[in-house]
């Protein structure tokens, strides 16, 4: 059994894992990166989303900046996204987007790891650790039937479903009564359209169009929404809605499977039924499904509903968003969308990143301490880009410094963030 030593270790290689690999190895940290597939992005690659949404509050105030702005503009240089643009949802609402490649934006992650310094292990399935006391101090892997154990000074669980952290005995927060965990997508490219057609379609055609989709059991929500791939004539649909605990890896299997059959179904609709999409079909299904919900850490503090429905100030925010609440039931084709205000941004305090009880580990990404309604509007990935930035920022001053995540700094790591290009409310 091969081990290696690091000072920062990031698991899971998602689009909030590579940020926050990027600022703890830019921070100076010996940062290693574990990934389970064989490219870096997560949802934005392997669940296909193709666009991030959430940057800016409705009137345009950015919320969100740093290395994930840095991400955009190197799609930007490479041809694969227009950058910052704006649409208007079925609800009304104006909302901002950048759409992109998803096949470029790995290449884009792996450039930057390799220019920051990170050590990438693709591959790596997370099989278990070991604690000391209230420390972690053991991390074992299996990579391509090698086992491996990294000894890490401080983990960063960047894996969504939060595996290492349930390994380590950490708490999570259950569901109140009259919540479900929100349903997952398998994403799927569809084309050729024509988009003139299809962008001139009014919103009361696309409602009429949906509810069709869904009285005739093609469409699983009533939506037609999109994403095109920048420079061609295909789109990314984001209309499927499976129920599943991702953390039950038979649940997770069925649903991979009903995820195919609903994009197929939604598929041969959109060819049949909607103005401009006639010679399509489908080209591509997501390696995976997309996932919106499953375990949720129980921090320090826990951010609420109301914190994001007020705007709550916090002497330690690391991090703000402005995407509205936006919960897709288990069951059903509707959507709850709550907006927030015109220029409404919301922050998120670095003690929503720790966990109790474990005193060398954070949270990047949309696993944070949060409320299952303050979830449905801090789980997109703008928002988890500036999270894992001061994620990664935070564990790289732990490395270097010692003591326990809970007395982490904030007033010197809000600095920091700062000084680096992240909006710090």
């Amino acid at each position: 059994m091969a081990s290696l030593s690091c000072q920062v270790l990031v698991a899971g290689g998602g689009i909030g894992g590579c940020v926050a690999a990027l600022a703890a190895a830019r921070a100076g940290a010996r940062t290693m990166l574990i990934e389970r597939l064989a490219f870096l992005g997560g949802s934005a690659t392997a669940a296909a989303v193709g666009q991030f949404v959430g940057w800016e509050t409705a009137r345009g105030r950015r919320v969100v900046a740093g290395i994930a702005e840095e991400i955009v503009q190197a799609l930007v240089a490479r041809g694969a996204s227009p950058g910052h643009a704006h649409f208007v949802m079925s609800t009304g609402h104006r909302m901002d987007r950048v759409s992109y490649d998803t096949e470029a934006l790995k290449g884009v992650l792996d450039d930057l790891m390799a220019a920051a310094g990170v050590e990438v292990l693709f591959h790596a399935q997370f099989i278990g650790l070991e604690c000391a006391g209230t420390r972690i101090t053991r991390c074992n892997v299996m990579a391509r039937g090698t086992s491996i154990t990294l000894l890490p000074q401080v983990a960063v669980d960047a894996s969504g479903d939060l595996e290492l952290l349930a390994a380590a005995g950490a708490s999570f927060l259950p569901l109140e009564p009259g919540e479900t965990m929100q349903p997952a997508t398998t994403m799927f490219r569809f084309g050729p359209i024509d988009y003139a057609v299809f962008d001139a379609l009014t919103g009361p055609e696309l409602k009429a169009l949906c509810e069709a989709g869904v009285a005739a059991g093609a469409l699983p929500r009533a939506a037609l929404h999109q994403s095109r791939v920048p420079g061609g004539d295909e789109g990314w649909f984001n209309v499927g809605r499976v129920a599943v605990d991702s953390t039950d890896p038979f649940a997770l299997s069925r649903a991979e499977a009903e995820g195919r059959r609903q994009a197929y179904a939604a598929a041969a609709f959109i060819a049949r039924a909607v103005p401009g999409c006639a010679r399509g079909r489908l080209t591509a299904l997501a390696p995976q499904l997309g996932i919106r919900e499953s375990r949720r850490l129980c921090g320090l503090y826990v951010l609420s509903e109301d914190d994001v429905r007020r705007g709550t100030r916090f002497a330690d925010a690391v991090a703000a968003g402005a995407y509205p609440i936006d919960i897709h039931p288990a069951q059903g084709a509707g959507l709850k969308f709550e907006t927030l205000g015109e220029d409404h941004s919301y922050a998120i305090p670095l003690r929503c990143l720790i966990p109790r009880g474990i005193d060398n580990a954070l949270v990047a990404g949309r696993g944070i301490s949060a409320s299952h309604t303050a979830h449905a509007a801090t789980r997109v990935m703008p928002g988890t880009m500036a999270i894992a930035q001061a994620a990664g920022v935070a564990a790289a001053w732990l490395a270097q410094n010692g003591g326990r995540a809970c007395d982490l700094p904030a007033d010197e790591l809000r600095r920091t963030l700062a000084a680096s290009g992240a909006l710090v409310p």
